[in-house]
């Protein structure tokens, strides 16, 4: 079961002007189940793309990354779930443009303004003939109001869609923010298996609409971790379809600029959390704080660190207060010049260990209080300077070796 995470109620989910989305059975893997989702993008919308830093990337991904460089007006997305078309060469690359030239010919636009996405088993052949006939059904289907049966569209080892929206305030025009991730395992967005989209109908010059998807993800999926794993598939695309009645936002260090990305911020950091509460058979939630840095990277550094030990991570999931492993994590992070005896730990409201070394009021039984909750704040200060960063990960479980033992089943 997730972390204190439900599935969203549909009707909270709001549409954003100039996006229809669509969603149909095409048995891409299994019968039964969405695994088509389009989604239809009005006229002068400005899309933007971060993706997988994996150099082992998947055909849609090198096919995404070549049609948003050419910076021809995109005007749809086509995702399918149970297979990620990764590890498939040169025919991978076929099949993907394929795909689009059949969601490409359906709506009377040029192939080249759709972008491919896929999710699934990796190094199988993407089967296109499935995907293409179920496409006029996802068109059918396509509605503005159809978050929510996207965030199921797009789900696979996920226990439930995850999606949200939010609304501001920007020169002084009210704007929607909605979007919709998925991902379970081989989590480590290094970016940039995850995919999230995100719409706005905020005006947002095209100019800044790389900078802000970048910023976005480094705010947010970057921030996450499951398992360390970074997918052949991640991808994190950011759509501002411009329909809202404000000025154009022309720069994010501006007034308008600012609002618009605190709203689009909170709504990827919702969909980033949601993904490692639903982690593959996670049983916890951890924030892992890591302050008083000489920069930002090594808090990160150390962050993972501990987030990717397994030690640690099966300490969480059984209520273990075996804290030395957090120390230790700390230490291997990689920094040189660290010194042990400035280091601090705090699991929660509990000093645990204090200039390196155990808080002489430290008592096990506070530490086991803390370990059983559902939440925990982990803070290790590094005694080195004033930087700071935060990380959220969670547990690793018997159930985690028991789905991906099963994955391909």
């Amino acid at each position: 079961m997730p972390v204190n995470l439900t599935a969203p109620d549909a009707s909270k989910l709001l549409p954003v002007a100039g996006v229809r989305i669509g969603v149909a059975e095409a048995g891409v893997r299994k019968p039964g189940r969405k695994d088509v989702t389009v989604f239809l993008l009005d006229e002068g919308a400005s899309v933007a793309g971060v993706f997988t830093q994996n150099r082992f990337c998947a055909a849609p991904v090198q096919v995404c990354r070549e049609r948003l460089q050419a910076g021809l007006p995109i005007r749809a997305l086509v995702v399918n779930t149970g297979n990620a078309n990764a590890g498939t060469g040169e025919d991978g690359l076929k099949r993907a443009r394929a795909t689009c030239d059949a969601l490409a010919a359906l709506l009377k636009i040029r192939p080249e303004q759709v972008l491919p996405f896929s999710t699934g088993v990796i190094m199988e052949p993407l089967p296109v003939e499935r995907i293409a006939a179920g496409l006029p059904a996802a068109i059918a289907d396509a509605q503005p109001g159809h978050w929510a049966r996207a965030a199921e569209g797009i789900m696979t080892t996920d226990t439930v869609p995850k999606a949200f929206s939010a609304k501001t305030t920007v020169g002084g025009a009210e704007i929607t923010v909605t979007g919709i991730s998925k991902g379970a395992g081989m989590i480590r967005p290094n970016m940039a298996t995850m995919l999230g989209f995100m719409a706005t109908d905020a005006r947002v010059d095209p100019a800044v609409m790389r900078q802000l998807a970048l910023e976005l993800a480094e705010g947010s999926f970057n921030r996450v971790t499951v398992d360390g794993d970074t997918s052949t598939n991640d991808s994190f695309v950011v759509i501002a379809t411009n329909k809202a009645a404000h000025a154009p936002v022309t720069a994010l260090d501006s007034a308008d600029g600012q609002a618009l990305k605190a709203a689009m911020l909170d709504v990827a950091r919702q969909l980033a959390q949601a993904i490692v509460r639903d982690g593959e058979g996670a049983t916890k939630f951890i924030t892992l704080r890591i302050e008083g840095g000489r920069t930002a990277e090594e808090c990160r550094r150390v962050a993972y660190a501990i987030a990717h030990s397994p030690l640690v991570k099966t300490a969480f999931f059984a209520s273990d207060p075996n804290l030395g492993r957090i120390l230790a994590a700390v230490g291997y992070a990689g920094i040189d010049d660290l010194d042990q005896t400035k280091i601090d730990l705090h699991l929660d409201d509990v000093h645990v260990a204090v200039q390196g070394g155990r808080n002489p009021a430290y008592r096990e039984e506070d530490g086991q209080r803390v370990m059983k909750q559902a939440e925990i704040t982990v803070r290790v200060s590094l005694g080195r300077g004033s930087a700071a960063d935060t990380v959220w990960t969670c547990d690793l479980s018997h159930e985690y070796v028991s789905i991906n033992a099963d994955y391909r089943s």
